[in-house]
């Protein structure tokens, strides 16, 4: 299905000579309040990335770039093109199908101090490296009572495409965000992706950097500010995409274009809606979000996930611990179906959150319209 190159490419030499040359020292994170762009040329989330890259491996020659299909093929989703001829395949190594493989390198490589990019062609394949991730990335600062950083970044596209199935379809978000010692953001701009991205690679901690298939080819204004090389998003920082004062909407990823939508929508009945997107789902802005809500008094919170245990249901909790008194309606949830994700293209559409569930939402936040219970 992913046409997957199958060659067997040996690890060993190439590894060796990148620790060989492995700089002492690690850069510390790059942070900026620089979170706005304002109107300029237009950019694809796959470029943005891309750009992304290829800026912080020619700034810093510890990083560098490991999966499938990211060298020769160029990327399954073409985010790594051209990095291979120009950075050779030391830097841009080709991987066997072996995720708990080449992710325990990456860590291993990471702990010598330099700063894997490790590309999952799926985050769905993840799971096959999960152990490296929770156990030997997130766990051995706190372990080794901070002697040990692990500058790597897990990057991949998440959550549903179209008609891929139940084993191919998951969001993560939720799953890694539950972990100390991970990050975890979810870009859903080209800004988002380019700021970020690069936050993730200069950041002493590994990143988990969630992307979406269905965005890669979509295109965002971006300014001259967010092209500058030194341009980075902090990471734990949501940007209110849009101001409201009736009621809030929080999302990330692919449902933030979701959300603005619903938000013009409801604009033309009079419903003032303000559009949060999140980014950064671990660390999460919870000032950000506790604000708005204190502001608008009502809250939807908007994921592709499942519901139980989501990240929607820990907005949830921070909202009702910090800004109870400030809540004029129930919080609403939108969330994925309880079930694994449908092959047939009826049924996807079902089973993850559509603008119209945005959209009724809030106005049963509004009581603009009859409660789900009342219905029933």
């Amino acid at each position: 299905m992913f046409g997957i190159v199958r060659r067997r490419i040996g690890f060993g030499a190439s590894h060796a000579s990148i620790l060989d040359r492995c700089l002492h020292g690690i850069r510390p994170a790059l942070s900026t309040s620089r979170c706005y762009s304002t109107a300029g040329k237009e950019m694809t989330v796959r470029e943005a990335l891309n750009s992304a890259l290829d800026e912080e491996m020619s700034a810093d020659p510890k990083v560098f770039l490991m999966g499938e299909e990211v060298g020769e093929y160029q990327g399954a989703y073409k985010i790594s093109k051209g990095l291979l001829e120009k950075y050779g395949p030391e830097r841009v190594l080709d991987t066997p199908i072996t995720e708990a493989g080449f992710t325990g390198i990456g860590v291993g490589a990471a702990y010598y101090g330099l700063r894997p990019v490790i590309e999952f062609m799926t985050f769905n394949f993840s799971m096959q490296a999960i152990d490296h991730i929770i156990n030997s990335a997130a766990k051995s600062n706190y372990m080794s009572a901070g002697q040990i950083s692990v500058p790597i970044v897990f990057r991949g596209p998440n959550g549903a495409a179209a008609g891929v199935g139940a084993q191919h379809s998951q969001c993560y978000a939720a799953w890694y965000a539950s972990c100390p010692g991970l990050k975890v953001l979810a870009p859903y701009s080209s800004e988002d992706s380019r700021g970020l991205l690069k936050a993730a690679i200069r950041d002493p901690d590994p990143v988990v950097f969630l992307e979406n298939e269905l965005l890669y080819g979509e295109s965002f204004p971006v300014s001259a500010e967010v092209l500058d090389s030194s341009f980075s998003l902090p990471i734990g920082k949501a940007k209110i995409e849009r101001e409201g004062k009736d009621v809030t909407i929080t999302a990330f990823s692919k449902m933030v274009g979701y959300a603005l939508k619903a938000a013009e929508i409801l604009a033309k009945e009079g419903i003032s809606a303000e559009v949060i997107n999140l980014r950064s789902i671990r660390p999460l802005d919870k000032p950000t979000i506790n604000a708005s809500v204190r502001k608008t008094n009502r809250l939807v919170t908007v994921e592709e996930g499942f519901p139980q245990h989501g990240v929607g249901a820990e907005i949830c909790t921070s909202v009702v611990t910090e800004s109870f008194g400030y809540l004029d309606a129930p919080v609403e949830r939108i969330a994925g179906a309880d079930v694994p994700m449908p092959y047939a293209a009826n049924l996807e559409r079902m089973a993850v959150p559509q603008v119209e569930d945005i959209v009724q939402a809030a106005k049963r936040a509004c009581y603009r319209s009859v409660p789900i219970a009342a219905a029933a």
